[in-house]
């Protein structure tokens, strides 16, 4: 995401209050973030060993998660 264009929207005192940023980089953000969530729950599921769950149940799992933010 490096060289990505980035634009900041300032208020009246010249402060930061939000980013505007291009599709394509907001889609790559997306992106990772959903490797991230993968990353996460399978730590999470190898912390605790004797709990196992089938790999389409686990994806129904985070996906739903993911629907609820």
């Amino acid at each position: 995401m490096a060289g990505a264009k980035t634009q900041f929207v300032i208020d009246p005192q010249g402060n930061r209050t939000a980013v505007l940023i291009d599709v394509e980089t907001y889609q790559k953000m997306l992106d990772e973030l959903d490797l991230y969530d993968a990353i996460r729950a399978l730590d999470e599921a190898l912390a605790h060993p004797g709990e196992r769950i089938p790999f389409e149940q686990a994806i129904k799992e985070i996906e739903s998660r993911r629907n609820d933010l």
